[in-house]
């Protein structure tokens, strides 16, 4: 009888109020996908930085009739200088740190470079006298790229030894900034969401004044009061909550999965299981910030 009574409360709260509830359902809907969205992104981030920089490289790049830097004086590296630094990497001292390496003449930096830039206008104004020979070195661990550069900076003919990780760095960088925006506006709306609970739940106790005074005077408890309005309010959240929670899939399933792992099928992509683990933090922090809002909201109201 009780438990009748109570959601007979909550269903009468829900469409007095149907404007304000729709809006609750709105904005929790609206800051729980940036939620959703802001936590995939982070795990799409920590996902490619593991993909990513498994295989950077390190390239050790030597000099041209160009080069004007390192211990280079506007003079190509020779192949003695050339052979010297393949002894280096032969070495008793490098070879453990060493998973493979090869050897990049002119004519294949110039192939790959036309290549990569097909269709773009800069490729008919490069000629294979202006590539870079380089030795192109995978690391057992990639973190330890700086033994690499110091045992071979300073040899004649190399130019530089450059990690591919730092062009890797400035890219996660950006996403790590987006990440943090997302996670921002995301706080700013669920604050947006917990005052509008907590309004929606003051103005349906305040539309309910009559027989919350007559249910006062019969001897009521104020947590029986209080219920059937963290009930709407739970309510209402839980459907923005479950309809972010579809949106977040969805966006997965046909955005991430659909089309950008099709468009670069290079690049590990978060998938349907890691937006499923999303969904019961979603539905979780919605319940949760719905029925703190208004918990506060009509006890403060009760007290009045």
């Amino acid at each position: 009888m009780r438990l009748a009574l109570v959601l007979g409360e909550v269903g009468q709260g829900l469409r007095r109020n149907l404007s304000m509830v729709v809006s609750v359902v709105l904005v929790t809907f609206i800051s729980l996908t940036f939620v959703g969205t802001a936590i995939l992104l982070q795990a799409q981030i920590n996902q490619m930085k593991s993909y990513w920089y498994d295989r950077a490289q390190v390239a050790v790049y030597f000099c041209t009739d160009f080069s004007s830097v390192g211990t280079c004086n506007q003079t190509a590296a020779t192949p003695e200088q050339v052979a010297a630094v393949e002894a280096q990497l032969d070495s008793a001292t490098l070879a453990p740190f060493i998973d493979a390496y090869y050897f990049e003449d002119r004519d294949q930096a110039f192939e790959n470079f036309q290549t990569q830039f097909e269709g773009n206008a800069i490729a008919s104004l490069v000629t294979p006298e202006l590539m870079t020979e380089a030795y192109w070195v995978n690391l057992v661990d990639p973190t330890q790229s700086q033994i690499l550069a110091d045992a071979l900076s300073g040899l004649a003919g190399v130019e530089s030894v450059v990690d591919q990780r730092s062009y890797l760095d400035q890219i996660f960088d950006i996403l790590n900034a987006s990440s943090f925006t997302a996670i921002g506006i995301a706080a700013l709306m669920l604050v947006a969401a917990a005052l509008l609970i907590a309004t929606t739940i003051r103005l349906s106790a305040f539309s309910r004044r009559r027989e919350l005074g007559i249910m006062r005077l019969v001897g009521a408890s104020n947590r029986f009061i209080q219920t059937p309005f963290v009930i709407e309010g739970v309510v209402a959240a839980l459907i923005g909550s479950i309809l972010a929670a579809g949106a977040v899939v969805a966006i997965v399933e046909f955005f991430v999965q659909g089309y950008l792992s099709q468009t670069l099928p290079q690049t590990s992509f978060v998938g349907l299981d890691d937006a499923l683990l999303v969904v019961p933090v979603l539905l979780g922090v919605g319940a949760l910030l719905a029925a703190l809002s208004a918990n506060v909201a009509i006890s403060r109201y009760l007290r009045v």
